[in-house]
């Protein structure tokens, strides 16, 4: 069985979990890589690592020292548009901790490492001590995303059921920050 060291990424990871994240978002998304949505992917240091309220974690397979998984934190709250004004609202920026690309590469997925990473976001939150919120967004058809998320939180808007004409199909959580 394969052990893996869920850890703060350094410089040193960035290669490898930009590849995580860009071969996430073109093997499990219908988007591909998008510009104004994915420039944390091309410069995950200048988000992530940089700013002292966010973090980029990683898991580390032992065996091989490759990244195979990731998960972010960054106090950016879900911006309108796109999202739903009231969204916006009631995650503002610099109170919330957006939770971002939680992806584990697919050769090691149910072994619980993206419950794991996101464990490992919700202390840093926690140790921070000035986020009042947990929110994230997910596509639903994202492998393993919507039993993941809703194990851990609640469902807030389901913008396929609650936005008129689907709106952008995601679905909108709150993770609970105790």
């Amino acid at each position: 069985m394969r052990s893996y060291c869920i850890r703060a990424a350094t410089a040193a990871d960035l290669d490898e979990a930009r590849a995580v994240m860009l071969d996430t978002v073109y093997r499990d998304f219908d988007t591909g890589y998008v510009p104004r949505w994915h420039a944390d992917i091309i410069d995950p240091g200048s988000f992530y690592l940089a700013p002292p309220r966010h973090t980029l974690l990683v898991a580390v397979d032992e065996r091989d020292g490759t990244v195979a998984g990731t998960a972010a934190l960054d106090a950016r709250g879900p911006e309108c548009p796109p999202n739903p004004q009231w969204l916006a609202e009631r995650y503002p920026s610099g109170e919330t901790a957006q939770l971002r690309r939680v992806y584990v590469r697919p050769e090691h997925r149910r072994r619980g490492l993206a419950r794991q990473l996101v464990e490992g976001l919700l202390e840093f939150a926690r140790t921070d001590g000035r986020y009042r919120a947990v929110y994230l967004h997910t596509y639903p058809h994202s492998p393993g995303a919507m039993g993941l998320w809703q194990a851990l939180g609640k469902v807030m808007c389901d913008e396929r059921e609650d936005v008129p004409g689907g709106g952008s199909g995601v679905v909108h959580f709150e993770i609970p920050l105790r």
